[in-house]
């Protein structure tokens, strides 16, 4: 089995046993067993390329060891100049054969003094022709045989400063040659089993102690991936409980989460607190406007209800006084009139809700009240009106809405108190804002009416109007980029409250 295979198997085994796991759809794979099996094949390439640079060195230095022990028994029979016949009479030619025995015993009339030099070499004379020669009148024996036959070239090697690999009888050997005075050659060579054997354990000891650290680097990276992707899974968790409906969730915050998963985690609330917002939103403008359609429908079904009404009394000629039919006539025409009043206001409504372009231009805020004044003066001559609008106050604003707005809270004041109840007017500019009150001292409001007064269609306690005239002094203001507040209390009158961006355009 492969480092990476192993790996896989580590992967596969804790990634479906640890911790929450994630079913995956065909094609999609998790996050978890891609991060390990990335640390697993850098781990295993790691061990790979330490494995091969470590037995690599140690070949070299194991090989260099054999080569220095050739070199230097080559060194000292080439710089002897001796012969191959002194060889068969010196005595000091058993001091090589104790130092290269051979390790082949076949072979008639063979003698380990020799045909060999130490137990893992082999040592053979060999002539002009590359044949393996007797010694000291001892046949060659087969591993010299073959160790003559192995070597194409003695010449050549004998010159060459470095032994060569070659395998004598299917067993590595390293080999090297050496001239005798007399013009033979003397072949050295060396079994490199037992480097080939320690590299061999080595490199499976090499595997072992990697397939571990695979194993163990498997488990530690699922380990602490499944803690780190632990804020992950919340994620995923809160996701699909709002999916369910639950808005309210919220992505929990983890203690060991990481930078970029804290980032995430607050990114995904605030977009998860917007969608909340947009959602409540939605719901609250879509039951505004069923109750909007309803209430439109009952503010209109009242003058036409009415009007079929005498019609229908008209067309069965039950209307012979000309008192009663007049009186018919006025009805009719009023009722026409207020729904002619209450669409135009609905229109209103509808064109501030699509956002109008404004006609801006420089208004004198001070004439435009010291008109209204005027106007409910004549309207109501018996009311007491106080105005402080002295001097010139100028806004950047569009004439015919400030004009409505002081008109509609004019008309509420008019419309909702008695007529000497005394009214205020006034207009001011403080820290770069101008503030427009219009303030009375009639029986005021509930708290709870007053948290109201700006929906539309909202009476409080049923009075007359059609509930619009504040929804649209909102609705102007706000169009301004101003706001509006009101301050009541039971028994104790109603003021209204305009702040409007003071943005003149200086000539």
């Amino acid at each position: 089995m492969s480092l990476l295979g192993i790996g896989v198997g580590w992967g596969r085994a804790f990634g479906a046993g640890w911790g929450r796991t994630f079913r995956c759809k065909r094609g999609i794979h998790s996050l978890r067993i891609k991060l390990t099996l990335a640390n697993v094949a850098l781990l295993a390439l790691g061990i790979v390329v330490a494995t091969t640079v470590s037995v690599m060195g140690m070949r070299l230095y194991l090989q260099d060891s054999v080569d220095t022990q050739l070199m230097s028994t080559r060194d000292s029979i080439g710089g002897s100049r001796i012969t191959l016949q002194q060889i068969d009479s010196l005595t000091a030619f058993a001091a090589l054969t104790d130092r290269y025995r051979s390790n082949s015993g076949d072979g008639a009339g063979s003698s380990p003094s020799t045909d060999s030099l130490a137990s893992d070499g082999i040592f053979v004379v060999v002539g002009e022709k590359g044949r393996a020669m007797p010694v000291a009148g001892f046949e060659a024996t087969a591993d010299q045989r073959a160790l003559a036959g192995a070597v194409s070239d003695p010449a050549a090697l004998a010159r060459d400063d470095e032994p060569h690999d070659i395998r004598v009888r299917d067993a590595p050997y390293r080999v090297t040659a050496a001239h005798l005075a007399d013009g033979a050659t003397v072949l050295l060579a060396t079994s490199t089993d037992a480097l080939h054997d320690v590299l061999g354990k080595a490199l499976k000891l090499d595997l072992t102690v990697g397939t571990l650290l695979l194993a163990l680097l498997a488990v530690l990276t699922m380990f602490s991936v499944s803690r780190r992707m632990a804020p992950l899974e919340d994620m995923v968790e809160t996701s699909t409980a709002i999916a369910e409906g639950d808005l309210t969730r919220r992505v929990p915050s983890s203690r060991e989460a990481t930078l970029e998963v804290e980032q995430l985690r607050v990114a995904l609330n605030t977009m998860l607190h917007q969608v909340e917002s947009a959602y409540r939103t939605r719901e609250r403008s879509a039951a505004q406007l069923r109750q909007f359609v309803a209430d439109a429908s009952h503010e209109l079904r009242t003058p036409l209800s009415a009007i079929r009404g005498y019609l229908q009394l008209y067309d069965k000629g039950m209307l012979t006084d000309p008192q009663e039919r007049r009186r018919a006539w006025d009805r009719m025409n009023g009722e026409a009139d207020r729904m002619g009043r209450l669409v135009d206001e609905l229109l209103t409504l509808a064109r501030l809700d699509q956002r109008p372009e404004l006609r801006l231009r420089n208004v004198d805020l001070s004439r435009l009240v010291r008109d209204a004044a005027e106007d409910l003066r004549v309207q109501e001559p018996d009311r007491p009106v106080s105005v402080n609008a002295d001097g010139a106050i100028l806004v950047r604003a569009d004439e015919s809405g400030l004009r409505q707005v002081l008109g509609n809270l004019v008309g509420n004041v008019r419309t909702h108190t008695p007529a000497d109840v005394p009214v205020r007017l006034g207009v001011e500019r403080v820290d770069g804002v101008v503030r427009l009150c219009v303030a009375d001292e009639g029986p005021g409001l509930e708290r709870e009416d007053a948290a109201r007064i700006f929906d539309r269609f909202f009476r409080a306690g049923g009075g007359a109007g059609s509930g619009l005239g504040l929804a649209i002094v909102q609705g102007v203001v706000l169009a301004h980029g101003g706001e509006v507040a009101v301050r009541t209390a039971s028994g104790e009158g109603l003021a209204v409250t305009v702040t409007l961006p003071e943005r003149v355009v200086r000539p």
